[in-house]
């Protein structure tokens, strides 16, 4: 299965990240004693005072299989079309999953991906999120812009940031109805709002406060909390889907 392929691939990466390059130590990373990253050091900052969010992230695999994973069953304030969708899709066993074939994971779940990691590089007026699946990559606007009335519908959506205080405040809508939020089939229309709130509160540690608002999926907002981790010496490799792709004709639904 597909998701076989990603497992397999997830744990390959780390044993031939580091062989593709000579590397020099990564400047700037807080050691222990032994010289190893000291995952609990100070959080960096940019010289305007700002956390730096900047590093490659490990994302946590169970949020791709299923965003509601850290809250209580049946506790997703789905309304009757989105209930009606999402068990449609839990009984074709995820035949369906725009993932599975190769396309846009959307947003957020982009973010945990196949748990595939992602690099943060970020500037003052522009933050950019480098994704290992499927090479994908995200713009984060920090110019104060705002959105045009009906925009085109994308499959990332358009986002834009703003600092309140600490946090990186992400707000993100202008989506198409074709990602799924997750591999058993949280649904959403064009009408989702995706607010994903960033805090680093040490220097290996990343936690993303995520809330989804969708009238005609949802019945209220709920939000959900994924960590990840820093990878200091590791990087992205290239990841192309449909190379030797076997996969999609097992994909037999109920």
């Amino acid at each position: 299965m597909v998701l076989a392929y990603v497992l397999a691939l997830t744990f390959s990466a780390a044993s031939h990240l580091q062989a593709q390059w000579v590397k020099a130590p990564t400047p700037n990373v807080p050691r222990m004693t032994d010289g190893k990253p000291d995952l609990r050091g100070p959080a960096p900052r940019t010289t305007d005072g700002k956390p730096d969010l900047s590093g490659m992230w490990q994302s946590n695999f169970k949020f791709n299989t299923n965003l509601a994973a850290d809250l209580k069953p049946d506790t997703v304030p789905m309304t009757a079309w989105g209930q009606a969708l999402y068990a449609e899709r839990k009984t074709n066993n995820s035949k369906d999953d725009p993932e599975a074939y190769c396309l846009p994971a959307g947003v957020p779940r982009a973010t945990a991906a196949g748990g595939l990691p992602s690099r943060i590089v970020q500037t003052s007026n522009l933050i950019v999120i480098l994704q290992e699946s499927k090479t994908m990559f995200r713009e984060i606007f920090m110019d104060s812009r705002t959105l045009q009335k009906n925009p085109q519908p994308t499959w990332m959506g358009y986002s834009t940031g703003t600092w309140e205080g600490d946090v990186l405040v992400v707000r993100t809508t202008g989506f198409n109805e074709q990602t799924w939020l997750d591999d058993v089939g949280h649904p959403h229309s064009e009408s989702l709002r995706v607010t994903e709130r960033y805090r680093r509160p040490d220097f290996g540690h990343l936690f993303i406060d995520i809330t989804i608002e969708d009238e005609k999926a949802y019945s209220r907002p709920w939000t959900v909390t994924q960590d990840l981790r820093l990878d200091p010496e590791g990087d992205l490799i290239e990841y192309v889907c449909n190379e030797n792709e076997r996969d999609v004709r097992h994909l037999v639904g109920k």
